[in-house]
């Protein structure tokens, strides 16, 4: 399940200019199989423990949405980038919406293994509403930067 984050529309996965490689807004979507991440099933069954899957269903049900999407959009930002040549020490900025900021704590510590060094720069907004559905409770969009390497 560690593929580049496919666009909905028509519009590209990341693009490079110059050293920097910017990557477009990745939500909780796998538009190949048609399905929004909605919660720990829907991740490998690692990651869901690796998260915080607790196997007690209240807890899961409340938490597993946005810990399952906040893994997969940073997965998906993790493929995207090791794509354009880099990895995710590379990424220098995160820009992070959310339909519920109080969603923030539980994503932050999902990140925080994406980013176990030095995080990258972070702005984080509050958004009515995110495509396709309700159910999109998150979207990242991430820089990389990765020099071009000069001939010798």
């Amino acid at each position: 399940m560690s593929e580049i984050a496919k666009p909905l529309a028509r519009y590209a996965a990341f693009r490079r200019a110059g050293d920097y490689v910017f990557l477009s807004g990745i939500i909780p979507v796998d538009p190949s199989r048609g399905m929004i991440v909605r919660g720990f099933a829907d991740i490998p069954a690692e990651a869901a423990r690796a998260i915080g899957a607790t196997g007690e269903f209240s807890t899961d049900f409340k938490q597993g949405p946005i810990l399952a999407q906040s893994w997969y959009v940073l997965d998906r930002v993790r493929a995207t980038v090791e794509a354009a040549g880099g990895g995710m020490a590379d990424v220098v900025k995160l820009v992070q919406y959310f339909v519920n900021l109080d969603h923030f704590p539980l994503y932050s510590r999902v990140r925080g293994l994406f980013f176990p060094g030095e995080a990258p720069v972070s702005t984080v907004v509050g958004v009515s509403g995110l495509m396709p559905s309700a159910d999109v409770l998150v979207e990242v969009e991430a820089t990389a930067y990765l020099p071009r390497r000069q001939p010798s």
